[in-house]
């Protein structure tokens, strides 16, 4: 089975109907790691799952890379800007891992929300979740020790320090190396 679709029915239930057409609609690609799925100043207007693998989403600020988010097998991806926009991203999506990707262009999704009500809940459900996840992301930025927001890292993602260098998690924390090292002695 579609690992997107799967995903897309832990939203609300699908049709028959509609799995065949997200089956006409969805693709599959493997990308290595260090390939972009998307790099800033570009227009990618796809909505992803990773099957397997992992990605870094990462802003440059001054010839410095400032990682936003990593995203993990069975989460649901997207450059916001891009996607619902239809504007050049501001932002970087690296591979960090060899990745297998299921995805669907923003076009195909908007003409399923119109024809299907199922797919438009769907659609809603996955846009709050989005939401929810970057007002929790701003919180913790603004209120929580980076040690805390260390430590939330590692119960979303147990094994994200053997997946991701310790630099890029630094970054993403918003600490220098030094910092994430003297807190991982705690």
């Amino acid at each position: 089975m579609n690992a997107l679709i799967e995903k897309f029915k832990q939203y609300g239930p699908l049709s028959n109907e509609i799995e065949k057409e997200l089956l006409k609609k969805i693709k599959m690609q493997t990308r290595p790691k260090g390939d972009f799925f998307l790099k800033q100043g570009q227009v990618i207007t796809c909505l992803f799952m990773l099957e397997t693998g992992l990605v870094r989403s990462y802003y440059t600020v001054e010839d410095r890379e400032v990682n936003s988010w990593f995203g993990f097998e069975n989460i649901i991806l997207g450059s916001i800007t891009p996607l619902f926009l239809q504007r050049p991203s501001s932002e970087n999506i690296q591979f960090l891992e060899h990745s297998t990707i299921h995805y669907i262009e923003s076009s195909d999704l908007e003409a399923l929300y119109r024809k299907h009500t199922e797919m438009n809940t769907i659609g809603r459900l996955i846009a709050e979740e989005c939401c929810k996840f970057l007002e929790e992301r701003v919180n913790s930025l603004q209120t929580q020790s980076a040690e805390k927001r260390y430590q939330s890292l590692l119960s979303f993602q147990p094994d994200a320090l053997q997946r991701i260098s310790l630099g890029h998690i630094a970054s993403y924390l918003g600490i220098k190396q030094e910092t994430l090292s003297r807190i991982r002695k705690k």
